[in-house]
């Protein structure tokens, strides 16, 4: 009886992560590891994205993102290809300058419009991971798989999104010591909201950047699901 006393303070006192965690208690560790100190919400900085593609010129982004003053600044340049993306606010724009012929001007569509809302959204999603797991109509499930990926184990976070929100199903790869993010992936789901195995993509999180007190990481990969090819890589170039 003693014994049994004992192992039984023992597993109460147990910390939280050497036991089976609920999808919600994942989430907040891994919130605890990537914002340490609560920043997110205040989130102000300025920093350096650049994007290499097989078959493509690089990609240099310089990104402005204030989330208390609800403004985000987007300035991209592949080749000779200007684009500046600006939001406030009170005002969106779009500005594209041809860098060979800065006089001549560039007739700004409808689409690109659309695209200045699409930037915002794309970056301060990607890179306000994993708290963005907490804004309205994200679906966290409530158990956690342990699984395999590239011969590594993770706890695997599995999140949908309310219908005005999103449709495809992710799943996020945390260590399960540290609750470091360092997987993302996503598929398509079927008209019975299953997942469609050759859909989809998964990204390979490396290095960190701390930025406005968040601990990012510094290296994207993009891969295809469905045969592994590569798509391009996003790396923090200036912080």
């Amino acid at each position: 009886m003693k014994y049994l006393f004992l192992m039984s303070v023992l597993l109460c006192a147990m910390p939280l992560n050497a036991q089976q965690l609920t999808g919600p208690e994942l989430l907040e560790q891994a919130i605890a590891y990537h914002d340490p100190n609560g920043s997110w919400p205040t989130f102000i900085a300025n920093f350096e994205v650049t994007m290499t593609s097989p078959g493509r010129s690089d990609r240099v982004s310089q990104l402005d993102i204030n989330l208390p003053g609800e403004s985000f600044e987007l300035i991209a340049v592949r080749d000779s290809l200007l684009t500046e993306y600006r939001i406030s606010p009170n005002d969106a724009s779009v500005v594209k300058i041809n860098l060979k012929s800065p006089d001549s001007s560039i007739q700004i569509t409808d689409q690109d419009r659309k695209r200045i809302f699409l930037m915002r959204d794309y970056y301060t999603y990607l890179y306000g991971l994993p708290m963005k797991l907490k804004d309205p109509g994200t679906q966290i499930t409530e158990k956690v798989v342990r699984r395999s990926f590239k011969g590594k184990s993770y706890d695997v976070l599995e999140v949908s999104y309310e219908k005005e929100v999103g449709s495809d199903l992710w799943y996020f790869y945390f260590d399960p010591k540290s609750h470091r993010m360092e997987i993302y992936q996503f598929f398509k789901r079927d008209q019975d909201g299953q997942p469609i195995p050759d859909s989809g993509e998964y990204i390979l999180l490396s290095e960190e950047s701390k930025i406005g007190g968040i601990n990012m990481p510094k290296i994207r990969k993009w891969y295809y699901n469905k045969n592994d090819a590569f798509l391009g890589t996003d790396s923090i170039t200036r912080e």
